[in-house]
């Protein structure tokens, strides 16, 4: 449920993601952080390969309060939404837990200007509860090579749209 008083998503509101035998739904949003050629990737213990900041969307919440709570909580910034880019809608078998996943995800260009993000370095690492997240500015030529999701990124990355747009991948 929302707080009235702030119109955000309660802490303990559940993610909107369930499961059903092999598959998996997941309503996603992910964090595109640039900068000079470079976009900010990472990977966790679960994951051998590298993915963007982001996460679930709880119920009450929008997808722009999903992305910078997600970006709080991973990054440990304040940062803000310049626009939307794309909305994926992904159909996948995921590497590590081996679910099919139907996953509607919403990407946004995040400013980070104001904070203290692009002094920590190319390559950091935070913990978020459990998790040990590392963190790398990826030059997107590199992206080509690397064990990296979503695969539609490899690409789209060199040309950011100028209004929002739908993609449908099928891995």
């Amino acid at each position: 449920m929302n707080d009235p008083k702030t119109n955000k998503a309660d802490k303990t509101a559940a993610d909107i993601s369930y499961i059903s035998e092999n598959e998996k739904f997941n309503f996603r949003v992910c964090a595109i952080i640039l900068n000079a050629g470079k976009l900010l990737a990472m990977h966790d213990e679960r994951s051998p390969y590298f993915y963007l900041p982001g996460g679930r969307v709880k119920l009450g919440e929008t997808a722009e309060e999903a992305v910078l709570r997600e970006v709080r909580e991973e990054l440990l910034i304040d940062a803000s939404v310049v626009r939307p880019l794309w909305l994926a809608q992904s159909f996948f078998n995921e590497d590590v837990d081996k679910l099919n996943y139907h996953e509607l995800c919403l990407y946004f260009l995040i400013d980070v200007s104001a904070t203290d993000l692009l002094g920590r370095g190319e390559r950091f690492t935070l913990h978020e509860a459990k998790h040990t997240h590392e963190f790398e500015w990826l030059a997107f030529e590199r992206l080509r090579g690397e064990y990296f999701y979503p695969l539609f990124l490899k690409k789209e990355i060199f040309r950011l749209p100028e209004s929002f747009t739908l993609i449908t991948e099928r891995e």
